[in-house]
């Protein structure tokens, strides 16, 4: 965060040594008063905190939406083995459910899956699933016809149909949820008002300092821009939960932890969790 806002930073310290040499040495600068910049910033926290719990709420639904897909990984792999038994409709399930996770992966923010979906479904049907219109849906449908296919042949009860299908249905329901959290951003003018106001106060602020802070004045400056500038960034962040940056749902390394509960499912070897890097994970 802070190299992005270092400009900022330093921006508004040259700004304030400017106003404070120009005030000694030059002619004497109008001043404000510190009270009434303090109610500024007062009214510029409130702010910045509405949206900070607007964007983290959009972050932690994002994040829940997540956890109840890993949740019903688990649970869709138990009833497979409850109501069809081990075999090849256990591993074809379960494969393209893990296929409709990264295919919504890389529908969320572009990663790239293709090796991963040649390791799970092969090469041929992962060309077909990604040549859809909606590639996880599409692995979904896969899900349902062999559901279907396993009723009409015996291979499953109804009830274990019923209970399957209800299983099945979740999935959609969360891509909904995370494919609405993507399109639908927080409104433009929450962002517009936080940057120019925190922009105004940082311009304005040297005025109120003129007589208090003396040659700190540039340091002060410096830290309020980091305190204003750094939450604004924050917040940036987290109304986008699936972008490529540090704060975001870690969309890889879940997506990991599904593999993991599955290879236990099927008997495989498992995969080695994704660790941070340089503490950021994904």
């Amino acid at each position: 965060m802070v190299p992005r806002i270092l400009p900022n930073i330093i921006g508004s310290a040259l700004w304030a040594l400017l106003v404070l040499v120009l005030h000694r040495y030059v002619v004497a600068m109008p001043q404000i008063s510190i009270a009434a910049m303090g109610v500024f910033g007062l009214s510029l926290s409130l702010f910045l905190g509405f949206r900070n719990n607007a964007a983290y709420e959009r972050w932690w639904e994002a994040r829940r939406i997540w956890g109840r897909m890993v949740s019903d990984v688990r649970s869709l792999a138990q009833e497979l083995r409850i109501f069809a038994g081990k075999g090849a409709d256990e591993e074809f399930i379960l494969a393209r459910i893990l296929a409709f996770h990264h295919l919504h992966r890389a529908q969320l923010r572009g990663d790239e899956v293709s090796e991963t979906l040649n390791h799970w479904v092969g090469a041929e049907a992962a060309e077909v699933l990604m040549r859809n219109a909606n590639p996880p849906n599409a692995a979904l449908q896969d899900i349902a016809t062999r559901l279907h296919e396993m009723a009409e042949d015996g291979r499953i009860n109804g009830f274990g149909q019923r209970a399957l299908a209800e299983r099945l249905a979740a999935f959609p329901i969360a891509q909904a949820g995370n494919e609405r959290l993507l399109t639908t951003p927080l409104p433009f003018v929450y962002s517009l008002l936080v940057w120019r106001t925190t922009y105004l106060y940082c311009l304005l602020l040297p005025f109120a300092l003129l007589d208090d802070a003396g040659w700190f004045e540039p340091l002060v400056a410096a830290v309020v821009a980091y305190v204003f500038f750094g939450f604004a960034e924050v917040t940036h962040e987290l109304e986008h939960p699936f972008r490529k940056q540090a704060n975001s749902v870690p969309l890889s390394a879940m997506c990991r932890v599904m593999e993991i509960s599955v290879c236990n499912a099927l008997g495989r070897d498992v995969p080695p969790k994704l660790e941070p890097v340089n503490y950021v994970l994904d």
